[in-house]
């Protein structure tokens, strides 16, 4: 049985990767949703976009189940089960449900999340491409992921961030977001050795 298996979900921009890294340097294998969807697109030839990367997503999901990028994620880990795994973007809380049923306790969800306005300003100094610069668009972009309400295997962040076992509120600076990282996992730690 796998150890452990972090989800982490989170809107976008808020500053996900403090939470990674910091896992990353306490040896959990890390495995990124966009990393699989990205390589989907480049097979049918499709532009790298935000919107086609949710609507390939949303697909995958209405097509074999709100679990199936999950699945995907799962079979990699399986490769080796003596490690602890750390699940990168969730999007759909169907996705976390999934998780929970398949693996107990043995699975974590962490929200990251911080205010519309900074996490634009994040947005537009990593000039990621799929990142909108404008405010009107990253407010859009920002609704459909969040909820997504016409479409149940779309982008749910919000209902993930409620259902978190653990949210950080990374709205200030770098120290701060990894204090209350350092605190999850102290608590991590004692849930898991009761």
């Amino acid at each position: 049985m796998i150890k452990m298996i972090i989800g982490v979900c989170g809107s976008v921009a808020a500053g996900k990767e403090t939470l990674t890294s910091f896992f990353r340097e306490k040896g959990f294998i890390y495995f990124e949703t966009r990393q699989i969807i990205v390589e989907e697109l480049k097979k049918l030839g499709l532009e790298l976009s935000r919107k086609n990367m949710q609507d390939w997503a949303d697909e995958r999901r209405a097509k074999f189940g709100v679990g199936a990028i999950m699945k995907i994620m799962l079979e990699k880990a399986s490769e080796d089960l003596s490690k602890n795994y750390m699940f990168d973007s969730l999007r759909n809380d169907g996705e976390a449900l999934f998780l929970r049923e398949e693996l107990g306790e043995d699975f974590i969800l962490i929200g990251v999340d911080a205010p519309l306005e900074i996490r634009f300003k994040r947005a537009v100094e990593r000039a990621k491409p799929s990142d909108p610069v404008i405010w009107e668009d990253f407010v859009k972009m920002n609704e459909r992921d969040l909820n997504d309400k016409s479409n149940p295997f779309g982008q749910q962040t919000q209902k993930l961030l409620d259902m978190a076992d653990f949210v950080i509120i990374n709205d200030k600076d770098l120290e701060s977001a990894k204090k209350q990282v350092e605190d999850i996992w102290g608590k991590i730690e004692t849930r898991r050795s009761n």
